[in-house]
């Protein structure tokens, strides 16, 4: 995926653009799924002053994960084994039947 989108941002000269701008740009898009989010538990409503996000929620998904790639990419993380080793040192730290039984009993929230 970081390859990817590598070469799609090399294509176009993206790369030039100053890290704080690909941050910015991953805040923005972050920011338009927690809206998704905000409307469909209500807090938010289509047609009373607020649109929907609801047809556009893929690509507002695939936009955060492109700009955390790119981030990757300028700062040398491979993400997949950023990944992989931020799981196991998850699975050591948040044991998962400790965890089910907190969410059993207290409902998640």
């Amino acid at each position: 995926m970081q390859k990817l989108v590598d070469e799609f941002e090399r294509r176009r000269g993206w790369n030039r653009f100053r890290d704080s701008l690909v941050y910015a740009h991953l805040v923005e898009e972050v920011t338009e799924i927690g809206r998704f989010i905000l409307e469909k538990e209500g807090y938010k409503r289509p047609g009373l002053g607020h649109s929907s996000f609801e047809e556009d929620m893929g690509s507002e998904f695939a936009h955060v994960l492109t700009l955390l790639a790119q981030l990757a990419n300028r700062m040398g993380v491979d993400m997949e084994k950023a990944l992989e080793a931020e799981m196991a040192r998850m699975e050591t730290r948040f044991p998962a039947d400790k965890w089910r039984n907190v969410m059993e009993k207290d409902g998640g929230g």
